[in-house]
């Protein structure tokens, strides 16, 4: 049976680079936040039941997602979140599930199932043989996601506030990688982590 690792992080830890960097290594990845942005783009399978639930005004002249829009309504209406969840979460834990399941027939070494929200939502935890948390300083992570999104630092923080505090996600962890230092010390990091992985992989392992 194939090696599937649940990753998370916090927003601006760096999940994507850690996985393409252990992807270079050989590992498949499934990323639920990929799979999120193809059901709510142009002709997503999730856009018809998102714009009769909310309406036009968070649906973009394309058909896809107006991720600004639906932004601000999560924000000011906690109960739209749960009205978006029930609409995207079991599309993407089925789609997520197809696509594991095509590494494993492919022979991935092993699998890296990366679901930002996993120590929240708990429903993937079942699913993964291991956690391993992508964890920065807070004020790394701010600075990153300041940099890349155009947010103000009010913004990126009340978007941390919906998410477990670190130490709910660190608490979870089975394997924890520091991103605050650099590409040196994630690649020393993720050799380590690459080799235990195919260590576990192996089927007497």
């Amino acid at each position: 049976m194939t090696l599937i690792v649940g990753v998370t992080g916090g927003i601006g830890c760096g999940k994507t680079t850690v996985t393409d960097l252990l992807a270079a290594r050989g590992a498949s990845v499934v990323d639920t936040d990929a799979i999120a942005h193809q059901l709510t783009g142009v002709n997503g399978a999730a856009m018809p039941a998102i714009a009769a639930a909310f309406g036009t005004t968070v649906v973009r002249p394309d058909g896809s997602l107006d991720r600004a829009a639906m932004r601000r309504l999560v924000f000011a209406d906690t109960s739209a979140r749960t009205r978006l969840e029930a609409i995207l979460h079991p599309m993407i834990r089925g789609e997520s599930e197809v696509r594991c399941d095509a590494a494993a027939r492919a022979n991935a070494p092993y699998v890296l199932l990366v679901v930002p929200l996993l120590v929240e939502t708990g429903g993937y935890r079942e699913r993964v043989a291991r956690i391993l948390v992508v964890d920065c300083s807070e004020e790394v992570q701010v600075s990153r996601v300041m940099a890349r999104s155009r947010l103000s630092a009010d913004e990126v923080r009340a978007i941390m506030a919906t998410q477990a505090s670190r130490a709910a996600r660190l608490a979870a962890a089975d394997d924890v990688v520091l991103n605050d230092d650099g590409l040196d010390s994630l690649h020393a990091q993720l050799d380590v982590l690459h080799a235990r992985y195919l260590k576990l992989a192996e089927p007497d392992a």
